[in-house]
This record gives structure tokens, sequence and C-alpha cells, in this order.
């Protein structure tokens, strides 16, 4: 069964003409599409605060002693060591005005941080072991038989074998409120197939299966036979509405799933003669990936080698080609002059599979010659060329990307970078600085903090225990009791689905660095790097691929109660409200769609998230990260790992999508539509009260 069409669209039937002369009419007229406009909900502020939370930093809190000490030399307080170099903040004193004001601030903060701790101290130091398990997942019932695999795809389903629509449309014309329809869309199926891979991995090494292809197959067939796929009730000619150029794959049965190219091995994909109005095949899509040893490729124009001829496993030809099935279907498109959609495929070691698949947009054939191939055998050979005004190809990216990394790595800082690393050494890769539009160095004013700064009267009173695992952990672990009777990741460090919090082991731990629930805590995996746009000002992207569900990065700042944000917010400083940050990790593991009846564990009520950021003067590269209430790519995943306070955890930050390199990393911050931002372009919160 094919999805219906999407509220608002309707279409006509493309025919044969009346004339001798086949002709094509590809048309999909578009209604208005009506959709609800999201808005923040903003709840009343409680009562009474909830202040015996902490979080843990690797720097020691300021006190005042050492404050004062540092200003009567001059120096630069970053609660640090005195030896270290100094910070850009070093170089930029404040007069002795401000001199006067910080110190005054930090009086007014510490009063106010001791009053709101005071009345609570006692009643943390009393609480029992017990009492700190409550608020750990209830594991899903574990009375369901089989396997999730069984589940996805029943022995007794009855497979839905109606073939794709042989019916032609071309959409065009969207608007803005279409486009995040359909990408929305197209998103929620991308997660769908990912979560349910990854999960069918896992449930398989349970049960002791080492088969990976009936994993990535297996998603696909489950949503086919529920009706979940996308572009079967048409077959859409040209651009797929929701899919961008330069969007990747690591799987071809992903594409199959989103109808931008339904075979799962042959390079040519096509409208049957059987099933075309005129009685011809008609090439829609093709997988460029080297695997005809007459192909060339030079990006804006491609001389394709015609399928057949050679065994599946052969790279060269054993026999001559002839003009028949995908061969015929693309000399049809240049006689129609239809567009192709053009997916390359190349080896990539970050892949899961090994390969990904890139999205470069349309092409269209100009013309088509038979040749004698290397081989000595009569091959079909298409030229086509890349269709003016589109966006670069997303190819042409992943190859800029790599160049640059390689010469940031040898220390070389290309045209528009500033700064080879505004963290100093303190992250696992160098964080550098782009801007080609202002040169501004706003970036630069801010002392880079890796981790967050707790206070030391909140750390010291709610102790975390850990499991007693030798090795790696087991599911019999305490720790992955906690979090529902699983581990959040996969041995590969993907997170397999959402929860309102995550435990992770610890120091108290006695496993390994290598245990698999050891993730966020372990700092940044891809190469990031703070860059200044014409549009949307400071943002932050990668440099590397970013496989979804991986961990990107946390957010860091100075936590403050709320009392001390409200100073903060009338002293002009910039804070970050934690429970501002709507719950899309739910979105991520969501299997009711597929799945309905499929048994998830219990999340107890966690205590309200009361605390604050204050970013104005320390932070680290989250904070650049751009806003989208509409279509984020990453989200806020609450973590625990160094303490058992749940009032006051990690703010972790996980991709919803696979995100190409040079891509902006954009984040829903709860804020409506329209983003908040200070004067140089950064995601603030200081007019909005924490909800």
């Amino acid at each position: 069964m094919d999805l219906p069409p999407p509220p608002g669209f309707s279409s006509h039937r493309s025919s044969p003409s009346s004339s001798s002369q086949p002709c094509l009419d590809l048309n999909l007229a578009l209604c208005p599409l009506v959709a609800p406009k999201l808005e923040p909900l903003y709840e009343e502020e409680e009562e009474e605060e909830r202040t015996n939370g902490h979080g843990i930093s690797s720097q020691p809190i300021p006190n005042l002693d050492d404050f004062k000490r540092k200003q009567a030399t001059g120096g630069c307080f970053d609660g640090g060591d005195e030896n270290e170099s100094p910070s850009p903040l070093c170089q930029l004193p404040p007069t002795s005005e401000e001199d006067r004001d910080l110190l005054s601030r930090f009086y007014d903060l510490d009063h106010f941080f001791t009053n709101a701790n005071t009345t609570t101290m006692a009643a943390c130091a009393s609480g029992s072991d017990e009492s700190k398990s409550e608020w750990a997942i209830v594991p899903a019932p574990n009375d369901i038989p089989g396997t999730l695999a069984s589940l996805v795809v029943p022995p007794n389903m009855k497979r839905n074998h109606t073939p794709r629509s042989a019916e032609m449309v071309r959409v065009s014309n969207l608007n803005d409120e279409e486009k995040i329809y359909f990408r929305n869309l197209v998103r929620r199926r991308r997660m769908m197939y990912d979560s349910l891979r990854v999960l069918l991995l896992v449930d398989g090494e349970r049960v002791g299966s080492k088969s990976r292809t009936s994993a990535n197959l297996m998603p696909a067939t489950g949503m086919t036979s529920r009706g979940l796929s996308l572009n079967r009730d048409k077959r859409v000619i040209g651009s797929i509405p929701g899919i961008n150029i330069g969007d990747i794959f690591f799987f071809r049965v992903e594409l199959c799933v989103l109808g931008l190219h339904g075979q799962t091995q042959a390079g040519i994909d096509s409208v049957a003669a059987s099933q075309s109005p005129n009685g011809e095949p008609i090439a829609t899509s093709i997988v460029v990936s080297g695997g005809y040893e007459d192909d060339e490729d030079t990006g804006n124009v491609i001389i394709y080698t015609g399928q057949g001829g050679k065994m599946r496993s052969n790279f060269k030809h054993s026999v001559d080609q002839k003009l028949t099935s995908g061969n015929l279907a693309l000399e049809r498109s240049l006689n129609y002059g239809i567009e192709i959609r053009v997916i390359r495929g190349f080896k990539f070691a970050g892949s899961p599979s090994g390969k990904i698949y890139v999205y470069d947009g349309l092409y269209r054939v100009v013309k088509y010659w038979m040749d004698v191939g290397k081989s000595g055998f009569s091959v079909y050979k298409y030229k086509l060329v890349r269709i003016v005004g589109q966006e670069e190809m997303g190819s042409c990216v992943l190859k800029h990307a790599q160049h640059i990394k390689e010469q940031l790595m040898k220390g070389v800082m290309p045209f528009g970078y500033m700064k080879l690393d505004i963290s100093n050494g303190r992250e696992n890769f160098p964080i550098p600085i782009f801007n080609n539009v202002d040169r501004d160095p706003y970036p630069l004013y801010f002392e880079y903090l890796p981790h967050p700064v707790y206070p030391k009267s909140i750390l010291s009173n709610s102790p975390i225990h850990g499991c007693m695992c030798v090795s790696n952990c087991s599911e019999n672990c305490s720790c992955a009791e906690k979090n529902g009777g699983e581990f959040p990741y996969d041995n590969s460090g993907i997170l397999l689905k959402g929860k309102p919090l995550i435990y992770e082991c610890g120091k108290s731990c006695r496993c390994p660095l290598s245990c698999r629930n050891r993730v966020s805590q372990k700092g940044l995996r891809s190469r990031l790097e703070v860059f200044r746009s014409p549009d949307t000002g400071w943002g932050v992207r990668s440099l590397d691929l970013i496989r979804a569900g991986a961990f990107v990065c946390e957010y860091t700042g100075v936590v403050v109660t709320q009392q001390q944000s409200e100073l903060v917010s009338m002293n002009g400083g910039s804070l970050i409200h934690p429970s501002q940050f709507p719950n899309r990790w739910y979105e991520w593991g969501d299997l009711t769609e597929v799945l309905p009846n499929y048994p998830r564990s219990m999340f107890p009520p966690l205590p309200r998230v009361n605390f604050s950021m204050d970013v104005s003067q320390r932070r680290n590269v989250a904070c650049y990260l751009s806003h989208s209430g509409n279509s984020p790519n990453v989200f806020l995943q609450f973590c625990l790992y160094d303490h058992g306070d749940v009032s006051y955890p990690h703010l972790m930050i996980f991709a919803m999508e696979n995100i190409p390199p040079l891509k902006d990393l954009s984040i829903d911050y709860g804020v409506g539509d329209t983003c908040l931002t200070d004067g140089a372009g950064i995601m603030t919160t200081t007019n909005l009260p924490p909800s």
C-alpha cells in the first residue's frame, strides 16, 4: 500500500498524445498547503527552586582570595594554572571601572548562591541510596515473544508486492511551508530507517546473529509492507520534494525507501515500457559508482556506460551491450528531454557500509552512441550534462572539506581562517575560526570552556554509585538497569534511542574507558569549526561527515541558579535555559509508526531542570549553534556520568540525521520561529524567562 498524496496536492495522470509522435505531459498541480505553526510553550515558574544538583569541571572553581590576588598582579582569572598561556580575555584587560563592576558582580553571585543552597544542603546530605534510584528508567516488559526482527517482518506478514506506480509527475514551485513539510517527512522516514537498522543490529548481536545484510534490508521491507516508503504512488520526475542536493546515504536501500532511486543493484532506474503510458521506458535516475571501466566523470559532465555486458562481480565487459531496458530508457529520456537524478557512490572509511551515496542534482542526456569499450566489446555511452543554477554538488563539497582538513592538520591556515584553534588545545581536535565576511574576531574575546562549571557546594552532595564490572559492561550491569535494562549506544557509539536522561558509566565505575557506555564524556569525535555567515551570523559546521545518532559536542557555560540568572540578565549577560529546549530526543528511535505495539521503557517524571548557563564570558563551540525551529539537524540529550543529581544533567548534543561536511549545524532552542540573537549573531535567551 502506498502513502496518499500530502494534503493540498492534486495531480492528473499523464496520457499518450493523440498524435503520432509520443509526448509526455508531466505536471503536478499544487494547492496551498496549510500546516500548523509551532509556537514555544512557556510554563509558569515553580515557586520552589531545586538547587541540590551539580555537575563537574576539569578546572577549579574560583574563590575570592584567588580573584583578588590575580587582579592585584594584573593577571587574568580563569580558574586554571597561572603558567598557562594567556587567553584572548587576558590580552584584552578591562579598565579599572570594569574591575570594580566585575568584582561587585562576583560578590553578588556568591551571596545569591550561598543563600539559595543553605536550606537544601541538610536534606541532600541525609538522602539515602534507595531514594536516588527512583529516577532510573523502568525497563520495557520482556514478555514479547521472538526478536525485534520477527516484529518488523513477521513470518506470517502479507508482503506488499504492489509495483510502484507508473504515473509520472513533476513537483515544482513549492512555497516555504511545503518545503518544510516534505523535508520533515523525509527526515522522519530516514530516522525511522536508521533507528530500525541499529536496533536490529543490536538485537541480532544479543541472539548471536552476525548478518548485517539482513539488518540493512529488513527495515526497508517492514516499512514498505506497512506503506511507509515514500513516492511509490507516483513516479516523480526531477527533484524529489524533501531531498536536498548534498544529502548523504549509507545504503542503496535507503534510496529505495525515499523513492530517490528504486533499484537496489541496477544503476539505471526507469519506468518500464509495460507501465509507461506511451509504451516506452523512461529513465528517472542513475547511480554513478565507477562500476564500469569505460565510465568518465568530470563533475558537471559524465560519460556514462550503459548497463549489461558483464558479470556482476566482474569489472570488465565480456559480451556486447544491447539497446534494451535501462539503456533504451536513457535514450528515450534524451528524446523527451527528461532530467535525470544523479547519485554518486564511492568508498568511504567512515561509513557503516564502507560506501556513501551523495545526491548531486539533475542532469540531462545530451548525446548517446555505441562505442568499442576497453575490453573490445560494444558498449553504449551517454553524455550527461549538469543543469545550471543548482547548488554545489555534494561530492565536490566532500572533496573540498577533505582538502581543508589536510591543510589545517599541517598547520597551514587557508584563506578566510583567523585562528587554528580557539580551544587552545582543550578539545580532542583543534577548533578553527573562519570568517571571510567581515573579519570580526568575536569568538576570540571569550575564554574557551571545555566542561561546564558547577559550584563546589553542589558537587560534593550527590555521589553516583557506579557498576562493578571489571571488563566491558554486560546487560546485567547496574548502569544498564538505570537506562531501562539496555545500553543507550551501539558498539560504534551511535545513540539507539533518545531518552529523557541517559546514564553513562563514570568515575565510580570499575569498567575500562573502552566501555560502550562511555561516549559523550570522551569529548569531540568530529572536527568542528566556528564560521561566519552573511545570512545567519556565527555558526558551527564540521569538516567530517557526522552520522545520524552520533555525539557532536557538549553545551558548556557557568551554571547559575534562577536567582543568579536574573542578576546576570539585568547586567546584560547571555543565558541559556536548558528547560527551554523542546523534547526533540523523543523523535530519535521512535518506532510507533512502524511498530505501534512495540513495548517502550517507562520514563519516570524527572524533576524540573531549573538552572541556567551563563555564557557571557566563558563558553565553548556549542554556543555558536544556529537556531532552527522547523528542521534542526541536532538535538539536546540530558546525560549523567560524574554525579547523581538529575536536576543538573550535562547538555549533550547529538545528530538527528547524516550531516555532510561544511553543513551548518542547527538546534531548536525552543524560542519559536524567530531567532533571538545578540549583536554578533549569537543565540541568546536573555529576554526569555526560563520555562
